[in-house]
Protein backbone atom coordinates (compact mmCIF):
# COMPACT_ATOMS: atom_id res chain seq x y z
CA UNK A 1 0.00 0.00 0.00
CA UNK A 2 1.32 3.18 -0.77
CA UNK A 3 1.58 5.68 2.17
CA UNK A 4 1.24 9.06 0.72
CA UNK A 5 1.02 11.35 3.32
CA UNK A 6 -2.49 13.74 2.93
CA UNK A 7 -3.66 16.79 4.61
CA UNK A 8 -6.95 16.90 5.66
CA UNK A 9 -8.95 20.01 6.61
CA UNK A 10 -9.32 21.67 9.90
CA UNK A 11 -12.58 23.76 11.61
CA UNK A 12 -11.41 26.67 13.94
CA UNK A 13 -12.61 25.70 17.12
CA UNK A 14 -14.73 28.41 19.19
CA UNK A 15 -12.45 29.73 20.95
CA UNK A 16 -9.46 30.64 18.19
CA UNK A 17 -6.86 28.79 19.16
CA UNK A 18 -7.40 25.44 18.05
CA UNK A 19 -8.06 23.74 14.70
CA UNK A 20 -9.68 20.34 14.37
CA UNK A 21 -9.00 18.25 11.55
CA UNK A 22 -12.20 17.24 9.90
CA UNK A 23 -11.89 13.82 9.42
CA UNK A 24 -10.58 11.64 12.81
CA UNK A 25 -9.86 8.04 13.53
CA UNK A 26 -12.61 6.36 16.24
CA UNK A 27 -10.86 3.84 19.12
CA UNK A 28 -13.92 2.36 20.35
CA UNK A 29 -13.79 -1.30 18.67
CA UNK A 30 -16.75 -3.69 19.49
CA UNK A 31 -15.80 -6.51 20.28
CA UNK A 32 -11.94 -5.47 21.29
CA UNK A 33 -9.03 -6.27 19.58
CA UNK A 34 -5.43 -6.75 20.50
CA UNK A 35 -3.43 -3.47 21.86
CA UNK A 36 -1.42 -4.15 19.14
CA UNK A 37 -4.05 -4.06 16.23
CA UNK A 38 -5.01 -0.53 17.58
CA UNK A 39 -1.67 0.50 17.80
CA UNK A 40 -0.69 -0.27 14.26
CA UNK A 41 -3.94 0.97 13.00
CA UNK A 42 -2.72 4.29 14.37
CA UNK A 43 0.52 4.20 13.10
CA UNK A 44 -0.88 3.61 9.71
CA UNK A 45 -3.13 6.11 9.83
CA UNK A 46 -0.41 9.07 10.72
CA UNK A 47 1.72 7.45 8.03
CA UNK A 48 -1.42 8.55 5.91
CA UNK A 49 -1.99 12.00 7.06
CA UNK A 50 -4.69 11.44 9.96
CA UNK A 51 -3.93 13.35 12.64
CA UNK A 52 -7.31 13.25 14.91
CA UNK A 53 -7.41 10.26 17.27
CA UNK A 54 -11.09 9.71 19.51
CA UNK A 55 -11.09 7.67 22.24
CA UNK A 56 -12.51 7.40 25.52
CA UNK A 57 -12.46 6.44 29.03
CA UNK A 58 -14.75 3.22 28.35
CA UNK A 59 -13.38 2.04 25.22
CA UNK A 60 -10.39 0.50 27.10
CA UNK A 61 -8.60 2.49 24.12
CA UNK A 62 -6.59 5.22 25.87
CA UNK A 63 -3.30 3.04 26.70
CA UNK A 64 -3.07 1.67 23.31
CA UNK A 65 -3.73 5.12 21.71
CA UNK A 66 -0.85 6.26 24.32
CA UNK A 67 1.66 3.65 23.44
CA UNK A 68 0.67 4.30 19.42
CA UNK A 69 1.48 7.84 19.69
CA UNK A 70 4.91 7.47 21.46
CA UNK A 71 5.97 4.89 18.87
CA UNK A 72 5.05 7.57 16.60
CA UNK A 73 7.62 9.66 17.84
CA UNK A 74 10.14 7.27 17.75
CA UNK A 75 9.83 6.01 14.36
CA UNK A 76 9.82 9.63 13.32
CA UNK A 77 6.53 9.67 11.95
CA UNK A 78 5.60 12.85 13.79
CA UNK A 79 8.25 15.49 15.42
CA UNK A 80 5.96 15.53 18.43
CA UNK A 81 2.66 14.93 20.34
CA UNK A 82 1.54 18.55 19.54
CA UNK A 83 1.16 17.77 15.77
CA UNK A 84 -2.02 15.28 16.97
CA UNK A 85 -5.44 16.28 17.48
CA UNK A 86 -6.38 14.01 20.58
CA UNK A 87 -10.34 13.69 22.17
CA UNK A 88 -11.54 11.59 24.77
CA UNK A 89 -14.57 11.54 26.77
CA UNK A 90 -15.89 11.88 30.75
CA UNK A 91 -17.76 8.56 31.26
CA UNK A 92 -20.81 8.74 33.38
CA UNK A 93 -19.45 6.88 36.52
CA UNK A 94 -17.07 9.80 36.85
CA UNK A 95 -19.59 12.71 35.70
CA UNK A 96 -19.89 14.24 39.43
CA UNK A 97 -18.54 17.44 40.04
CA UNK A 98 -15.71 16.03 42.09
CA UNK A 99 -14.71 13.44 39.85
CA UNK A 100 -14.41 15.11 36.83
CA UNK A 101 -10.29 16.32 37.15
CA UNK A 102 -9.48 12.98 38.30
CA UNK A 103 -11.12 11.13 35.77
CA UNK A 104 -9.42 13.51 33.47
CA UNK A 105 -5.80 12.99 34.71
CA UNK A 106 -6.30 9.14 34.95
CA UNK A 107 -7.33 9.70 31.39
CA UNK A 108 -4.36 11.92 30.77
CA UNK A 109 -2.33 8.93 32.35
CA UNK A 110 -3.16 6.53 30.56
CA UNK A 111 -2.35 8.56 27.03
CA UNK A 112 0.57 9.11 28.77
CA UNK A 113 0.15 13.01 27.60
CA UNK A 114 0.36 16.65 29.24
CA UNK A 115 -2.84 17.61 27.91
CA UNK A 116 -5.92 16.95 25.91
CA UNK A 117 -7.14 18.79 22.82
CA UNK A 118 -10.83 18.22 23.71
CA UNK A 119 -12.39 16.66 26.40
CA UNK A 120 -16.45 15.45 25.83
CA UNK A 121 -19.40 14.45 28.30
CA UNK A 122 -19.96 10.82 26.94
CA UNK A 123 -23.89 11.40 27.83
CA UNK A 124 -26.62 13.82 29.31
CA UNK A 125 -26.42 11.38 32.51
CA UNK A 126 -24.59 9.86 35.73
CA UNK A 127 -24.05 6.81 36.99
CA UNK A 128 -22.95 5.23 40.03
CA UNK A 129 -19.13 5.84 40.90
CA UNK A 130 -16.77 2.96 39.74
CA UNK A 131 -19.14 1.39 36.53
CA UNK A 132 -17.00 1.68 33.88
CA UNK A 133 -18.73 0.17 30.94
CA UNK A 134 -21.80 0.28 28.89
CA UNK A 135 -24.22 -1.10 30.82
CA UNK A 136 -27.12 -0.28 33.53
CA UNK A 137 -27.65 -3.48 34.72
CA UNK A 138 -25.28 -2.62 37.79
CA UNK A 139 -26.96 0.43 39.00
CA UNK A 140 -29.95 3.08 37.69
CA UNK A 141 -28.90 6.12 35.63
CA UNK A 142 -28.84 9.25 37.57
CA UNK A 143 -29.77 12.87 36.63
CA UNK A 144 -26.96 14.94 36.34
CA UNK A 145 -26.05 17.77 37.83
CA UNK A 146 -24.71 19.43 34.74
CA UNK A 147 -23.57 22.94 36.24
CA UNK A 148 -21.25 21.34 38.58
CA UNK A 149 -20.02 18.87 35.96
CA UNK A 150 -19.97 21.59 33.65
CA UNK A 151 -17.91 23.75 35.56
CA UNK A 152 -15.46 21.52 36.61
CA UNK A 153 -15.57 20.55 32.94
CA UNK A 154 -14.26 24.45 32.52
CA UNK A 155 -11.69 24.05 35.13
CA UNK A 156 -10.18 21.07 33.33
CA UNK A 157 -9.72 23.64 30.52
CA UNK A 158 -8.63 26.57 32.54
CA UNK A 159 -5.82 24.56 33.94
CA UNK A 160 -4.48 23.44 30.68
CA UNK A 161 -5.41 19.67 30.94
CA UNK A 162 -7.78 19.97 27.81
CA UNK A 163 -7.69 22.87 25.49
CA UNK A 164 -11.33 22.72 24.55
CA UNK A 165 -14.13 20.99 26.41
CA UNK A 166 -17.56 19.94 24.78
CA UNK A 167 -20.12 16.90 24.74
CA UNK A 168 -21.34 13.73 23.29
CA UNK A 169 -25.25 12.75 22.73
CA UNK A 170 -26.63 16.12 23.59
CA UNK A 171 -30.32 17.47 22.46
CA UNK A 172 -30.51 20.84 21.39
CA UNK A 173 -32.21 21.64 24.73
CA UNK A 174 -29.58 19.85 26.88
CA UNK A 175 -27.41 22.03 24.40
CA UNK A 176 -29.27 25.05 25.15
CA UNK A 177 -29.51 24.39 28.63
CA UNK A 178 -25.49 24.25 28.92
CA UNK A 179 -25.04 27.42 26.61
CA UNK A 180 -27.45 29.18 29.54
CA UNK A 181 -24.93 29.18 32.24
CA UNK A 182 -21.48 28.17 31.13
CA UNK A 183 -18.61 30.60 31.21
CA UNK A 184 -16.90 28.44 28.67
CA UNK A 185 -19.47 27.59 25.98
CA UNK A 186 -19.43 23.71 24.28
CA UNK A 187 -16.94 23.91 21.63
CA UNK A 188 -18.06 20.66 19.97
CA UNK A 189 -21.01 17.99 20.01
CA UNK A 190 -20.16 14.42 19.13
CA UNK A 191 -23.36 12.45 17.84
CA UNK A 192 -24.88 10.02 15.41
CA UNK A 193 -24.89 11.18 11.75
CA UNK A 194 -25.36 9.67 9.03
CA UNK A 195 -27.16 10.23 5.83
CA UNK A 196 -30.05 8.35 7.38
CA UNK A 197 -29.71 10.36 10.37
CA UNK A 198 -28.75 13.60 9.10
CA UNK A 199 -29.28 15.48 12.32
CA UNK A 200 -30.43 18.55 10.75
CA UNK A 201 -32.66 20.21 13.31
CA UNK A 202 -29.16 19.75 15.95
CA UNK A 203 -26.92 20.91 13.08
CA UNK A 204 -28.76 24.33 12.48
CA UNK A 205 -28.61 24.86 16.56
CA UNK A 206 -24.85 24.03 16.86
CA UNK A 207 -23.83 26.27 13.84
CA UNK A 208 -26.13 28.88 15.48
CA UNK A 209 -23.96 28.91 18.31
CA UNK A 210 -20.54 28.47 17.27
CA UNK A 211 -20.45 24.28 17.94
CA UNK A 212 -19.13 21.85 15.79
CA UNK A 213 -20.58 18.53 15.18
CA UNK A 214 -18.87 15.71 14.79
CA UNK A 215 -20.12 12.77 13.84
CA UNK A 216 -19.98 9.18 15.10
CA UNK A 217 -21.31 5.73 13.05
CA UNK A 218 -20.64 7.99 9.61
CA UNK A 219 -21.25 5.13 7.78
CA UNK A 220 -23.75 3.51 10.09
CA UNK A 221 -21.40 1.32 12.71
CA UNK A 222 -22.58 -1.88 11.29
CA UNK A 223 -21.19 -5.23 13.37
CA UNK A 224 -21.79 -3.08 16.65
CA UNK A 225 -24.46 -3.87 18.95
CA UNK A 226 -26.52 -0.68 17.88
CA UNK A 227 -25.08 -0.89 14.24
CA UNK A 228 -26.43 -1.89 10.95
CA UNK A 229 -25.76 -2.05 7.40
CA UNK A 230 -28.86 0.06 6.67
CA UNK A 231 -26.46 2.95 5.08
CA UNK A 232 -23.99 0.78 3.30
CA UNK A 233 -27.03 -0.70 2.00
CA UNK A 234 -29.13 2.11 0.41
CA UNK A 235 -30.15 2.02 -2.98
CA UNK A 236 -29.16 6.02 -3.77
CA UNK A 237 -26.06 6.06 -2.03
CA UNK A 238 -24.88 2.74 -4.24
CA UNK A 239 -25.85 4.76 -7.09
CA UNK A 240 -24.34 7.69 -6.49
CA UNK A 241 -21.15 5.69 -5.20
CA UNK A 242 -21.25 3.92 -9.33
CA UNK A 243 -22.03 6.89 -10.80
CA UNK A 244 -18.83 8.86 -9.12
CA UNK A 245 -16.66 6.10 -9.46
CA UNK A 246 -16.10 5.97 -5.47
CA UNK A 247 -17.07 3.48 -2.26
CA UNK A 248 -20.34 4.65 -0.59
CA UNK A 249 -18.36 4.92 2.74
CA UNK A 250 -16.11 7.69 0.41
CA UNK A 251 -19.87 9.29 -0.71
CA UNK A 252 -20.94 9.27 3.13
CA UNK A 253 -17.79 11.42 4.39
CA UNK A 254 -18.17 13.61 1.62
CA UNK A 255 -21.27 14.55 2.04
CA UNK A 256 -20.43 14.70 5.93
CA UNK A 257 -17.78 17.27 4.82
CA UNK A 258 -20.48 19.13 2.43
CA UNK A 259 -22.37 19.53 5.30
CA UNK A 260 -19.81 21.49 7.39
CA UNK A 261 -19.54 18.64 10.17
CA UNK A 262 -16.33 16.68 10.75
CA UNK A 263 -16.13 12.89 11.58
CA UNK A 264 -14.85 10.20 13.60
CA UNK A 265 -14.64 6.90 11.63
CA UNK A 266 -13.71 3.63 12.80
CA UNK A 267 -11.41 1.37 10.09
CA UNK A 268 -7.87 -0.66 10.91
CA UNK A 269 -8.03 -1.52 7.07
CA UNK A 270 -5.25 0.18 5.76
CA UNK A 271 -6.66 0.13 2.39
CA UNK A 272 -10.54 1.38 3.59
CA UNK A 273 -8.59 4.52 5.63
CA UNK A 274 -6.44 5.21 2.86
CA UNK A 275 -10.00 5.57 0.77
CA UNK A 276 -11.55 7.26 3.33
CA UNK A 277 -9.08 10.32 3.56
CA UNK A 278 -9.37 10.75 -0.62
CA UNK A 279 -12.76 12.39 -0.59
CA UNK A 280 -10.99 16.08 -0.46
CA UNK A 281 -10.20 16.58 -4.09
CA UNK A 282 -13.71 15.74 -5.69
CA UNK A 283 -17.24 17.20 -5.03
CA UNK A 284 -20.82 16.07 -5.09
CA UNK A 285 -23.52 17.83 -7.26
CA UNK A 286 -26.24 19.65 -6.06
CA UNK A 287 -28.65 16.98 -7.22
CA UNK A 288 -26.25 14.01 -5.68
CA UNK A 289 -26.66 16.40 -2.23
CA UNK A 290 -30.62 16.62 -2.85
CA UNK A 291 -31.05 13.02 -3.32
CA UNK A 292 -28.92 12.26 -0.32
CA UNK A 293 -31.05 14.90 1.76
CA UNK A 294 -33.97 13.56 1.03
CA UNK A 295 -33.65 10.27 2.51
CA UNK A 296 -35.89 8.69 4.89
CA UNK A 297 -34.42 9.23 8.38
CA UNK A 298 -34.63 7.10 11.43
CA UNK A 299 -32.10 6.93 14.06
CA UNK A 300 -30.00 4.31 15.06
CA UNK A 301 -28.23 4.56 18.44
CA UNK A 302 -31.60 4.94 20.23
CA UNK A 303 -29.95 4.76 23.88
CA UNK A 304 -32.70 2.23 24.92
CA UNK A 305 -30.33 1.16 27.51
CA UNK A 306 -30.43 4.24 29.64
CA UNK A 307 -34.46 4.37 29.99
CA UNK A 308 -35.21 3.20 33.28
CA UNK A 309 -38.52 3.49 35.22
CA UNK A 310 -36.50 5.02 38.59
CA UNK A 311 -34.32 6.63 36.22
CA UNK A 312 -33.64 10.65 34.89
CA UNK A 313 -35.35 9.61 31.55
CA UNK A 314 -38.11 7.27 31.39
CA UNK A 315 -38.56 7.37 27.65
CA UNK A 316 -36.78 7.96 24.64
CA UNK A 317 -38.85 11.24 24.29
CA UNK A 318 -37.18 12.63 27.28
CA UNK A 319 -33.72 11.52 26.87
CA UNK A 320 -33.56 12.98 23.22
CA UNK A 321 -35.92 15.81 24.13
CA UNK A 322 -38.57 14.82 20.95
CA UNK A 323 -35.46 14.53 18.78
CA UNK A 324 -35.83 10.79 18.00
CA UNK A 325 -38.08 10.58 15.01
CA UNK A 326 -38.83 12.62 11.89
CA UNK A 327 -42.24 13.22 10.36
Amino acid sequence: METTCLTIPEYVLSSGEQKMPVLGIGTAVDPPVAPEVTKKAIQQAIELGYRHFDTAAVYGSESHLGEAIEEAISLGLIKSRDELFITSKLWCSDAHAQLVLPALRKTLQNLKLEYLNLYLIHWPLSLQPGILEFSVNKAEPLAMDFGAVWAAMEECQRLGLTKSIGVSNFSCKKLADIIAFAKIPPAVNQVELNPLWNQKKLRDFCNANGIIVTAYSALGAAGTFWGSNRVMESEVLKEIAKAKGKSVAQICLRWAYEIAVSVVVKSFNPERMKQNIEIFSWSLSQDELKKINDLPQSKGHRGEDWITKNGPFKTLEELWDGEIDVE
